[in-house]
C-alpha cells in the first residue's frame, strides 16, 4: 500500500531557530523554513534526497535514541570536523568509546559510531560502514 510512497520522517525541538542554525550552518545540510508565527516548520534535505520534517513544540522532551543516522566514509574526520564546529561527542556507558567518542562495533552492525545531540537535545550519531 505504502511501497511507493514518498515517506518522510520528523522530529520535534524546542526552538527552531537553534535548529535551522545547527541544522544548516554547523552539520552544513540543506535547510528551507515554511510557515508563520506557531505553524513555523523546518524541512531538512539529506545527501541520499530524503527530506525530514522539523516542527517547533513547546513541551518538547528530546528523543532517548537516535533519531538521525549520517553515514560516512571517515568517522574518524567527521568527528574531528565536527568538534571544529563545536559539537561534543556523547559518551554511553555500556559502550566502549575510544578518546574522540568512537565505538569501535563488529558483528554486522557498522564499523564505528560516534553520538552527539542537536540543540534540542535529540540524539544524532556519524556512522562508518564495514
Amino acid at each position: 500500500m505504502f511501497g511507493q510512497s514518498q515517506a518522510f520522517s520528523g522530529f520535534a525541538v524546542d526552538d527552531l531557530g537553534e535548529a535551522r542554525r545547527f541544522y544548516g550552518e554547523t552539520l552544513g545540510l540543506q535547510v528551507e523554513e515554511a510557515g508563520e508565527g506557531d505553524m513555523r516548520m523546518l524541512t531538512i534535505k539529506l545527501g541520499s534526497g530524503a527530506q525530514v520534517f522539523v516542527y517547533p513544540k513547546e513541551t518538547h522532551t528530546p528523543a532517548t535514541f537516535t533519531i538521525l543516522n549520517f553515514p560516512v566514509d571517515d568517522i574518524e574526520a567527521a568527528v574531528d570536523e565536527l568538534e571544529r564546529r563545536g559539537v561534543t561527542m556523547e559518551r554511553y556507558s555500556g559502550f566502549d568509546h575510544d578518546t574522540k567518542g568512537i565505538v569501535r562495533v563488529g558483528n554486522g552492525g557498522p564499523a564505528a559510531i560516534a553520538w552527539f545531540t542537536d540543540p534540542a537535545g535529540n540524539v544524532l550519531s556519524v556512522l562508518q560502514e564495514n
